[in-house]
This record gives structure tokens, sequence and C-alpha cells, in this order.
């Protein structure tokens, strides 16, 4: 074997293909961002900064990571593009050296009740074949092991519609794994009748109980009242037996209600479609309140919550059926496919390996994967996202993370940052928009935006190493080694909230007193049962205040105004100054401008191009019909209101001829939240998570109670927004509330009366508290992995 040998010396020129080594940026505008140009160095971990709202989302997400996905759909013929999502071209002028771009975000995933864990990866998939080829007895294929699959059987005649038609005979059958009792949900609801109606009055009586159906004269009673089915004179508890079914189960029927024609239909399924079928989070508090009173969810008593028929539950590999698989945490499950031993499945068993303990590798080992999607926090969600990048062999592509350290514990921080380093080192380039010191001391290359947030930042105020960014004297370099000290002096409780035997999920009969009066945090590592003790032991009632980590709904017609209930008192002073109704005064009513329905822009839909947004021509942007803009309160018409920044309308609204109480104490809650940079009509869709959350906050804040639940307040907030929330927890506190926060922020521990830490470990491992004190204790102690990393935060 002989080589050639090379007698040049001279240095070879570079490749030109090795030249592009920059994503370059010019003339970015997307959302508040000013005209930002950038170069950012591929294969290498570059981290985003800056307060919550100063443009890190759109420069990463809307811009670099939507162009990349843009084009990469431009590739497909214009039929495939049909069936993609369409996607306008960024405001951009220029972007250079992109790759396949693979977003991992926050988006909770979807809270159908039939996705899983499972059916959200891989993982049910392999484990549905393995069942399929070893399980015994034998009941079929893989779909004889899915709740999402109904058996199907059916025969008759089908004409072929092929030369000369004729009907043959033909039978049909599909084995699926489908309860048949709860529809593979693993529970059934159930309607509570005594809080529909009193059974001890007539309907002429006024008998309903349900919210808007107690008037005589409302439509909906008098459907009932003058149906003939029922005696609108008796009471309901003395109905015949048909009368109490065409009362509860009418099939849909026509009737006539003084001289009108209108369907009558049976109580339940009316409630069903009127209630049920809705989302809870978009429902008014005394329509949700009902619901949540009315319809109770029981496990299924057929399927015991496993979701599987009783053929998919009889089949076992061992001892172990499939029901019992996906019961296991995933670390039991992993160990358990280990011991399989099957050379005709050898592939299927390594893969299904290899996903198992990606799941423990990332931190989630103490999930089983029956754990229904929508009840994953935002961080579990976003590292479930992860599992199938893990093992990638894909090469010079960009990862795009959002936070990923939410939800983690610092113990846990570092595993993630490990991953983060090990998919650079692979050759990606790996974008990651952070607020943790822990997770920005990683990068390679760090680009602070700012100085503000909204219309105060979208320019970039720094590029370089960390260690350049803490004196580089912006708002992230002052506040990075930033460490909250251990009061002095902590508050004593007013009282204290007994929680006995709680057991919820994970939990080992968890005996516990929560301190009143006070900042209490319940913290410890990620799955040790923070949540299931405080949202499931703390009772829901009129005096507690729960906000919690579901993201806020709201299309692109909602705008902190509605969603706050700001925009009702400001319409009613409108109207009453101006002597006509106050629907007048909403782009979602009577006062829209007709050409665009008040949505302010004319969209045109481009079938597989993406849709073109135009200003309104009409109504210039404004939304409102142009007599109505000549009604003016304060000097100013509703549309200039609702241009205002809430730090301008708190001062409209304070005093002068424009004042106005109940829209000022609104105005003064999201000043409170820090959200005085936002303007009343922007539409939440623009707004970034840090103030999604903080908006949520100000908005439960006006509800009267004495308790208040927070989980992960500092959820997408900068070093400098947490100092804030700090304040506005401390002013909670002194005005007599009590404040429960579940947490992993160091900062918030150190600022707490009183510590509650659970562990030692995850799933299993954990469900136990571990620590009951003061942080000045904890710290002392030093016995639990909080304590540990709490006394290396304030250098104890």
């Amino acid at each position: 074997m002989s080589s050639a040998k090379r007698t040049d010396t001279r240095p070879a020129a570079p490749h030109a293909a090795d030249s592009h080594d920059m994503i370059r940026v010019h003339g970015a505008r997307e959302n508040n961002l000013k005209d930002v140009s950038i170069e950012i160095p591929k294969r290498r971990l570059t981290v985003f900064t800056g307060v919550s709202g100063s443009g890190k989302s759109s420069l990463v997400f809307n811009t670099i990571a939507a162009e990349s996905q843009r084009l990469i759909n431009e590739t497909y013929s214009a039929f495939v593009q049909g069936f993609m999502p369409t996607l306008a071209r960024p405001e951009v002028d220029v972007l250079d050296g992109l790759t396949t771009a693979i977003i991992v975000d926050q988006q909770r995933m979807g809270a159908d009740p039939r996705s899983t864990v499972g059916t959200a990866t891989d993982a049910n998939a392999m484990l549905r074949i393995l069942f399929s080829r070893l399980g015994d007895p034998h009941i079929g294929p893989p779909s004889a092991y899915s709740f999402n699959t109904a058996s199907v059987r059916a025969s008759g005649a089908i004409t072929v519609e092929r030369g000369n038609k004729k009907a043959v005979k033909a039978t049909y059958e599909r084995t699926g794994g489908m309860c048949t009792n709860c529809e593979g949900r693993g529970k059934v609801s159930d309607i509570d009748l005594s809080q529909l109606y009193d059974d001890s009055k007539s309907l002429s009586e006024g008998a309903f109980t349900i919210p808007g159906w107690k008037s005589d004269s409302q439509w909906t009673v008098q459907v009932y009242a003058q149906s003939g089915f029922v005696d609108p004179r008796k009471p309901i508890r003395e109905y015949t037996e048909k009368e109490l079914r065409d009362f509860l189960y009418g099939e849909p029927v026509k009737v006539k209600v003084n001289g009108v024609n209108l369907t009558y239909e049976g109580l339940i399924p009316k409630i069903q479609k009127s209630f049920l079928s809705k989302d809870k989070e978009s429902m008014q508090p005394h329509i949700r309140a009902f619901v949540e009173r009315a319809v109770t969810f029981t496990t299924c008593p057929e399927c015991d919550g496993t979701r599987l028929s009783e053929g998919a539950r009889s089949s076992r590999i061992g001892k172990i059926s499939i029901a019992d698989a996906c019961a296991m945490e995933i670390r039991d499950l992993a160990e358990w496919v280990r011991g399989l031993d099957e050379p005709s499945v050898a592939p299927l068993l390594t893969a299904l390996r290899d996903t198992l303990d990606s799941f423990v590798e990332i931190g989630l080992g103490y999930l089983s994967l029956d754990r229904p999607a929508g009840t994953l926090s935002g961080g579990e969600a976003q590292r479930v996202k992860m599992i199938r990048h893990l093992g990638s062999s894909l090469t010079d592509t960009t990862y795009v993370f959002d936070e990923p350290t939410i939800g983690l514990h610092p113990h846990d921080i570092q595993r993630m940052n490990d991953l983060l380093l090990r998919l650079r080192d692979k050759g990606n380039t790996v974008l990651v928009v952070e607020h943790k010191p822990e997770a920005i001391a990683i990068a390679d290359h760090v680009v602070d935006l700012g100085p503000g947030a909204g219309t105060a930042g979208g320019t970039v105020c720094f590029e370089g190493t960390v260690e350049d960014l803490r004196s580089a004297g912006t708002v992230t370099g002052r506040h990075l080694d930033d460490r909250s000290s251990l009061k002095e002096t902590v508050r004593k409780p007013t009282g204290a909230l007994e929680i006995r035997g709680a057991n919820t999920h994970n939990l080992q009969d968890v005996d516990v007193d929560i301190p009143l009066g006070v900042l209490c945090v319940v913290t410890g590592v990620a799955g040790s049962g923070k949540s299931s003790l405080i949202h499931g032991s703390v009772p829901a009632g009129a005096d507690v205040v729960s906000v919690d980590q579901s993201p806020i709904k709201g299309s692109r017609r909602s705008n902190p105004a509605t969603y706050t209930g700001l925009l009702d008192p400001i319409r009613k002073a409108f109207a009453k100054a101006n002597g006509v109704k106050p629907a007048l005064f909403s782009a979602n009513s009577e006062g829209a401008c007709p050409t665009c329905n008040g949505a302010g822009v004319i969209y045109t839909d481009l079938a597989m191009m993406a849709g073109v947004a135009s200003p309104c021509e009409d109504c210039e942007g404004k939304r409102f019909q142009p007599s109505v803009l000549e009604y003016r309160f304060g000097g100013r018409d509703i549309s200039e209101v609702l241009a205002m920044s809430v730090a301008q309308a708190e001062e409209f609204f304070g005093a002068g001829e424009a004042r106005t109480p109940a829209a000022h104490k609104i105005l003064q809650r999201l000043a409170d939240v820090g959200l005085g940079y936002l303007t009343l009509g922007q539409p939440l869709t623009t707004l970034s998570g840090g103030e999604r959350q903080r908006l949520k906050l100000a908005t439960h804040m006006g509800e009267k109670g004495g308790v208040y639940v927070l989980d992960e307040p500092t959820t997408g907030l900068h070093l400098a927004d947490v100092e804030q929330l700090l304040g506005l927890l401390d002013r909670l506190v002194d005005a007599g509330k009590s404040v429960i926060v579940i947490e992993h922020h160091q900062a918030v521990m150190a600022h707490a009366d009183w510590i509650i830490d659970l562990g030692p470990g995850a799933g299993h491992d954990g469900g136990r508290i571990v620590f009951e004190g003061t942080p000045a204790d904890l710290v002392a102690d030093r016995s639990t992995l909080t304590g540990e990393h709490l006394a290396a935060y304030v250098g104890a």
C-alpha cells in the first residue's frame, strides 16, 4: 500500500465553501426590532439575553428560524406546500448563511385528553409493535394495543367503479385497543344534576340554577316550559319516568314557542354543547366556576384508567401488560426493556432502549408514558421535544431553544448545559434565548438586546464573550453577577394551612403545615412533587387565587385592554360622556370598521403562498368607524386611548376630566408587574412569554383572595425583572395576603420567609418533605440539594 507524497509545502488557499461561517442578519424589523444588523458565528453556542420584551424572540424565532423554515418549505412542490403552514417572509433586508433550523420551543403540548407522553414521542408506537410480536396471547396487529383505535367490523356489498360495475361482497375488520366505555380517555365525565336545577321547584318557579337561565322570559327556559314534553307547573322531582327522560335526554325536535319555531333538546346534551365543548380558559369566571361544580371526572371503572380494552390488557410479555409498561416510571421501563433478549425484534428493542434512555438522560426518567401531555409543565414539554434530537446524526443544523432551563432546579441546569454543549460539539449552531446566569455562562457568543422592553428595546446593546458582557454596562451585564442576600429578619406566620396525608401522584402521605401571612417558597428538583402538593392539596376555593403556567388564550383581536377587562370601564366612560351605547367603542362589536371588521388590516389569502396583511384604507388601521372616532373623552378618541402605553393611560385615567377609578385600578396592577411600556391595543399574539405571564398575574391580582398560589412566576423574566417581582410579592404579603410560590430561582428562595423543600429525588424517589424552615436554616443545614445550591448562590 502506498500513498502519494505532497511536495508543495505552501499553505493551501482556504476553500470557498469554508467562508460561510456566519449567519448574517441585516435590517431586521420584526415586531419591535429597529433595523437590527448582526453576525452570528456558526457551529458555536450563542445565547440571546435582554429584559422580557426586548426583542429576543422576534430576532431568533420570528426572523432567523422563521425564514429558515420558509425557505425549506419552498423547496417542495406547490401541491405539497398546499398542505403545509404558510409562512410570510420576515421583515428583514438580508438573511445570509442560514442552515436548516430545528425549533424546540416552550409551546405547551396538546391538551387533548388522548395525547400522552408516549404518543407524543415514538415510545408508544414502538411498545405497540413489541407487544404485537411478543405478547401472549397474541390479539392482533399494533393497532390492537392502541387506545386511540376503536375496533371496527363491517360487511356488505360494495360496487367497484371499474370496467363493468359489479357489486362485490366484502367484509372489513380492524382490531383496536380502545376501551369502549371511556373511548380511550381513561376518565368518564358525570354531570351533577343538582347543580343544574332545584328539583323541588317547577320550571315556572325558576327551577334552573344554570348561569343565565334563571329568567322566565329567557328563550332557552321557554323552550323547555312550552315544549309540551313536561308540565311547567309541576316540581321536577314529581316528573314521571318518561317526562324525566324527555327532559334530560330528549332528541332534538322542532317546537313552537310564542309563535317562533325553535329546537327542543334534552338538558344533558344541551349543557354538553353549550358549556362542555368550549375551552374552560376562555369562559367568564362565573361560567367556569359553574362547569367545575357541575362536571365531575372519575376514573373509568372498566379499564381502571388505562384507556385500553380488556383484550389489550390481557396480552403480556412475561407478567407485564402494555398498560403496566406505560404506567411504570420511564427509568424502570428502560431497565425492563434492557432485560428482554429476543433476537427477532433486536432492532426494535435497541431503538426503544435508546429513546427511553434519552428520557432518563434529559432528566425526565420520573415521568410515565401514560402521563397526559397537557399536564406537563412548559419546561417538561420542551425537554420531551428535545428527546428526538439527542441521538440525531444530523450536523451543521441550527438548533433554536427558548429558555431550556425553565422549570429546572439548579441541580438539573448543569445537565441541560451539557446537552446543549454536546449538540454544539457535533458541529451544530445552537441559538438559545435565556435569562439564567448559569446558562449564559456557557455561551461562546452573547447577544444582548434592549436597552428596555417594547418600544424602548429592539436594538443590539452588546455582542461578544461572557467576560466582556460583565463589563459592558448593559442591564444584563450589570445584573449578571447579582446575588440576593438572605433576609436578616423573616415575617412571623399568622396561621397555618394544614395538609394531611397528601398522596396525589408521587406524594407519600405528606403531612405539612404551610404558614400563612408570609412569603412561603415550595421548592425541590423537577418531578419531586411540588405542584402535586400545592395544586392537589390547597383547595381552590373562594379565598385562593391560583396563577399557574397554563398559557393565556387570545387571538390577534385580543389585547391587554380586552384580556384584563380594562376595556369595560373605558367603554362605559366614553358612552356616558357622549350619551351613546358602550358597544360603539368595541372594535369587536358595533363600532368596528365595516371594511376590515375591526381587525385594522385586510388579510388576503393566497392559497399555498403566505397571506398578505395590508392596513385597512378606510380606517387607516384604527379599527373603528369614522363616526365613532368623533366621540371624545378627556380630549381623546377611543383609538388614541388604545394607542397609549399603560404608563400614559395610568396618568390619563388617574386625574383630570378623564378620571376613571375602575380603569386606573387595573392600570396600576399592570404597572406593578412591570408592564408600563405595553400599549393597551397591542395584540396578545405579539407578546413574549414573560409578558404573558405577568399579564396573567396582573389580572389575577384583581381577584379577592387571601391566599395567592404562584407557579414559577419568574418564567421568562430577566434578572432585572426578578427584583421587581420580589417587590410585588412583598407588597402582597404586607397587604395581609399569604403568598405560596412554587419556584426554583435562588433569588426568590433567598427572599422567602419560609421554605418547604421536597425530594430528595424525582418520581418515586421524591414525594417527601426533606426540609422545612427559614432560608438561613436551609443554608446552614445544607442537608439537601437545594440547600447546597442556595448556599453556593448566597456565598455562604
